[in-house]
């Protein structure tokens, strides 16, 4: 995709075949009817229209000067088996493993995780590829706001009653997202990860909160509209 990147370093595309296959053609009747790609699709406008985490987020970037398109910035595809989603910085693009996500609850986590990349990506300017505390850094954010380390999921995976659980879930869930996508060990990893982690932690932009809950991330979207519209009338 980039032919300057060390081709010792993939950054994570082999978990993304189809990135760098040229077998992948979008529009055909058989892509579109009764396969996993029609019904990626179908869930992600799903998730664009009634997810409030998804909504604030496209609201955020509109507000930015980096509107989404759901026909050019994100893309169902075949994945490997290990990852739902990854956000592609060199056509700030939303890849949706297809395969691998069956429910919509599943949907709406992964459209907000890879969204909260794609907004640091807006905002901030990120290095993807040379500047590992800022690759950490998004990647804190992402498991900290989109839900993944929610109560309901967390109970769902068995995983509860730590002290400090939702850092240190937040903390976990970041190292592995690093580690599948960077040829690094653990504790150069670990290492990078502590040295941003209570900065990132805590910047809950474009929120102003850690939205725990939907609950929480409707209160978020509300106030985000309210702010809206005051500016706008300024």
């Amino acid at each position: 995709m980039d032919q300057n990147k060390p081709q010792e370093e993939d950054y994570g595309y082999n978990l993304f075949p189809e990135r760098n296959s040229g077998k992948f053609q979008k529009g055909s009747i058989a892509e579109s009817l009764f396969t996993f790609n029609h019904k990626c699709q179908v869930m992600l406008q799903f998730a664009m229209e009634t997810s409030p985490y998804a909504k604030l987020l496209l609201g955020a970037m509109k507000s930015s000067g980096c509107a989404v398109y759901k026909d050019r910035h994100f893309s169902c595809e075949d994945c490997d088996g290990t990852v739902s989603g990854g956000f592609d910085a060199t056509s700030s693009q939303i890849v949706l493993c297809q395969n691998n996500i069956h429910q919509q609850s599943h949907m709406n986590r992964v459209v907000t995780h890879e969204l909260i990349h794609a907004f640091d990506h807006c905002r901030a300017h990120v290095d993807w590829f040379n500047n590992f505390k800022h690759l950490a850094c998004s990647e804190i954010r992402a498991a900290n706001l989109s839900g993944d380390c929610s109560f309901h999921n967390e109970v769902s995976r068995f995983n509860f009653g730590l002290k400090k659980h939702h850092q240190e879930c937040v903390r976990g869930r970041a190292l592995r997202s690093i580690l599948a996508v960077r040829k690094v060990s653990r504790e150069e990893a670990e290492k990078v990860v502590d040295e941003v982690f209570d900065t990132c932690f805590n910047d809950h932009a474009p929120f102003g909160r850690i939205p725990h809950d939907k609950k929480d991330a409707n209160f978020a979207y509300r106030d985000f509209e309210n702010r809206d519209r005051y500016y706008a009338n300024l």
